[in-house]
């Protein structure tokens, strides 16, 4: 049987923690009979890469976006030389800005999405309400049963979609 492809956005450099969380994800896509796709990670941009995402994301059929820690940041002004600017309260994460690009080209392409966070990424599309896409917790590395079978749960609705994505082609 042929995998369903779907495009997964997540940064190539990820921490021994952060990798084990990825490859929960990648389990249950693998059980799912989905094949997933990313630049950098099996597949990799011969042109331009924002239009390597764009023709890799036409190529699938939904799409999961991983917001990983990349950047630390434990000082800082937000909205420095503004009405607005305040000092940072307490250390922010950013993930990599290619989950807003890739984010944005899957949306364009009216894919089924399905986003997770780490604790404390924020902003652009792992704010709620952004999209029509929940945004749920990076599941642990450790995961128990229940919460392993309650994470297939969310993964078989966006299926749904995805499968009758590709059953339209």
């Amino acid at each position: 049987m042929r995998k369903i492809p779907v495009f997964v956005s997540c940064p190539t450099s990820l921490s021994n923690e952060q990798e084990k969380r990825r490859r929960v994800i990648i389990n249950i896509l693998d059980e799912l009979q989905l094949e997933a796709r990313a630049l950098g990670r099996g597949d990799y941009p011969t042109d331009l890469p924002l239009r390597e995402v764009f023709i890799l994301a036409k190529h699938c059929y939904g799409g999961i976006i991983l917001g990983f820690e990349q950047i630390h940041v434990e000082k800082g002004i937000r909205k420095r030389n503004t009405k607005e600017a305040r000092r940072l309260d307490k250390p922010i994460s950013i993930p990599t800005p290619w989950n807003h690009l890739e984010a944005g080209i899957l949306y364009g392409l009216k894919m089924p999405l399905l986003i997770f966070k780490e604790e404390g990424i924020e902003g652009g599309v792992f704010d709620y309400g952004i999209t029509d896409a929940f945004i749920h917790s990076m599941p642990p590395a450790k995961i128990t049963k229940d919460k392993l079978d309650e994470l297939r749960q969310v993964f078989l609705k966006w299926f749904a979609f995805v499968s009758n994505k590709y059953h339209e082609y």
